[in-house]
């Protein structure tokens, strides 16, 4: 009888631990920082030795691994959880640069990379340099030039290439509306409509459910900032001033509904009359 008690007294003991413990953890699990940086990779020589004749498998593991850290800091952020530190931007572009010499048809690397080096990194020419590397290789692929094109027109204001790298998409797609764009956009009005253009564009043609909602939360905030800025242009066109912010258009019914920025930032109107917002499409970030 008392062998019988004994078990049974275990199962009580281990479940009553077992109620102490799952709160306090789930919370930790649900609340733990995500891992800030990528860690140290060895050389690309010394992966392209190690990998053998797996060099393709090498290349993807690289962009998993970045594809997997970025879509946790892009799902925190989704969750209002404040990122307790800046993404790992170098280590980012450390691995992907990696995995495109090991493997120079990697798709994903070089759609990915444009994403974070542009937008985030803030580092155009590096985008533009990974782009031209990939275009050696994938030269059926109207996407890079295409990338290439917008980093040209939208942040560097280097019109003339950017009409180089959009005729040649053009010549690979077969759309004219990469044609067209460097005729339509190669000055600074429209700039908005460019950014919608492209990001439309890249966030059908993505698989990827991290990069897929990173894209769509960038359109919307654009399109939400093409709200005002049309807003802007109605009111200076019926009063023949600009107006001082984007309370003013609200207020005389030039804007509604009320505009929102999905990075958690304030649309405002500067000195210039240029509509930006505080979040600068970027997630906050404790030390921003």
């Amino acid at each position: 009888m008392n062998s019988l008690r004994f078990p049974a007294g275990l199962t009580i003991a281990g479940l009553l631990i077992y109620l102490m413990l799952i709160g306090p953890f789930t919370s930790f699990m649900k609340n733990k920082p995500l891992v800030e940086k990528l860690g140290y990779m060895p050389s690309v020589n010394v992966l392209r030795s190690l990998s053998g004749d797996q060099k393709e498998l090498a290349g993807a593991s690289l962009v998993m691994k970045v594809l997997m850290y970025f879509g946790g800091i892009v799902g925190k952020a989704q969750e209002g959880r404040v990122i307790s530190e800046p993404p790992d931007l170098q280590g980012m572009s450390r691995l992907l640069h990696g995995a495109v010499k090991l493997d120079p048809y990697n798709i994903d690397a070089y759609y990915f990379a444009q994403s974070f080096l542009t937008w985030d990194a803030r580092q155009f020419k590096v985008a533009n340099a990974l782009l031209d590397y990939g275009m050696k290789y994938r030269t059926w692929d109207w996407y890079l030039p295409f990338f290439a094109g917008f980093n040209s027109a939208y942040f560097l204001k280097d019109y003339a290439k950017a009409s180089e790298y959009y005729k040649k998409a053009g010549e690979l797609s077969g759309q004219d509306l990469h044609r067209s764009l460097a005729g339509r956009y190669m000055q600074e009005a429209g700039q908005t409509e460019l950014a919608i253009a492209y990001l439309s564009a890249i966030e059908k043609g993505e698989n990827n459910p991290a990069m897929k909602k990173n894209y769509q939360i960038r359109l919307y905030a654009f399109r939400e900032l093409h709200r005002i800025e049309l807003a802007c242009d109605r009111f200076r066109n019926e009063q023949g001033i600009m107006p001082v912010s984007v309370a003013q258009l609200q207020q005389q019914g030039y804007l509604d509904p009320e505009p929102v920025d999905p990075y958690g930032g304030r649309f405002y109107i500067d000195s210039s009359g240029k509509v930006k917002t505080t979040s600068k499409f970027a997630f906050a970030t404790k030390n921003k």
